[in-house]
């Protein structure tokens, strides 16, 4: 199985490891392969800019690339495929992470029961 990480999950496994579900644990573990989205940088960059979050985008970055996750860019084809999500969330981000696990097509590991009603590829953990 090929699983692309949600942000929650991102920022737990580097700076909250504690929070980390063990199912998300399990599944990395066990993937194939394990993605992060460009979006989810880009997301963390502007919540650490804001003072939402205490998170280095730039270490982050650095990090996921060297534990060998592979980074997953923002096409065109997620960014067109946003237009026919229904409404269930509103969230931008969460929006371009769903196009992309249903795109590609990737289990988007998420701790956001929000987000199940969008796909079977959705995994709540």
């Amino acid at each position: 199985m090929k699983i692309l990480l949600d942000t929650h999950i991102v920022c737990w496994q580097y700076y909250e490891p504690q929070r980390l579900p063990e199912m998300a644990r399990r599944l990395m573990v066990n993937a194939d392969a394990v993605y992060v989205s460009s979006a989810t940088v880009w997301e963390i960059a502007i919540k650490a800019r804001l003072g939402k979050i205490n998170a280095d985008p730039h270490r982050i970055a650095q990090e996921f690339m060297a534990g060998g996750l592979i980074e997953l860019p923002v096409f065109s084809r997620h960014a067109a495929l946003v237009a026919d999500l229904p409404l269930y969330h509103s969230d931008p981000f969460d929006r371009i992470l769903i196009a992309q696990a249903i795109s590609e097509p990737l289990h988007l590991v998420t701790v956001d029961p929000q987000l199940k009603q969008y796909s079977e590829l959705v995994i709540q953990v």
